[in-house]
């Protein structure tokens, strides 16, 4: 699939919080820098993103990271570094915030996790296509399949209905000042920003759905780990 013209001329640039701790994946090891086939997952996630041709990309770390000078990136010159925050929107600002030093407000941005290194090229694609097509900021989503039921005190209060329901992923996709307005919006008033489209939504921003696919999945536990690494040998499986 290839990518239309118009789009292709866009500047396009991409953040990857990477800051967190991950406390549901360990204590003491941090999932972004744990090895599959000899990458990181960070490098995975980095690499997955640069299929695409981005202007460059801004990874927020923690201030006392030390992994990260240790990894040798495929493009390092479109590699930047920023101090990340203490929650992952807080992470999010500030890579915005020294993207809008070296981009333009215009600008498109797209906010990818550090531990989603499955991303797939098709996907990217597609979700820059609705986005030059709408001019509108887009995310990628999959519809939710399972039965989904509301508990209380762990007993089965009622059956949600999943019609219409989506399971959010990234890359999430925004011009840089709106999203720049957006964050800075539900911090003021105190919002539960779960991801970059919710807080979108809460300034009445459209943010349009691009189905993604079921394998993007997100490094949350150490068995994904095993999960990610069969679909990155797959893929490389059909390349050959």
């Amino acid at each position: 699939m290839k990518m239309k013209t118009a789009l292709a001329s866009t500047k396009i640039w991409a953040v990857i919080p990477a800051a967190g701790s991950g406390n549901r994946f360990s204590k003491t090891q941090l999932k972004q820098y744990q090895k599959i086939q000899n990458k990181t997952v960070l490098e995975h996630s980095v690499d997955a993103i640069f299929q695409l041709p981005l202007e460059g990309c801004v990874l927020a770390v923690h201030e006392h990271d030390t992994e990260i000078q240790k990894i040798q990136f495929n493009v390092p010159e479109k590699i930047h570094l920023c101090v990340g925050g203490a929650e992952r929107v807080n992470s999010v600002l500030n890579a915005l915030y020294y993207l809008s030093e070296i981009a333009t407000l215009d600008d498109w941005v797209l906010v990818h996790d550090a531990a989603r290194p499955c991303v797939h090229k098709e996907s990217l694609i597609n979700l820059m296509n609705e986005v030059y097509l709408h001019s509108s900021s887009a995310i990628l989503a999959t519809p939710v399949r399972d039965t989904l039921k509301k508990t209380t005190a762990n007993n089965i209060d009622h059956t949600v209905p999943r019609d219409n329901l989506w399971q959010a992923q990234t890359p999430q996709m925004a011009q840089l000042g709106r999203l720049i307005e957006a964050l800075e919006q539900g911090l003021t008033h105190q919002r539960s920003i779960t991801d970059e489209a919710s807080a979108l939504e809460a300034m009445g921003e459209s943010v349009r759905v691009v189905t993604g696919r079921a394998d993007n999945i997100k490094i949350t536990y150490p068995e994904d780990l095993n999960f990610a690494n069969l679909v990155l040998s797959a893929r490389q499986k059909d390349r050959v």
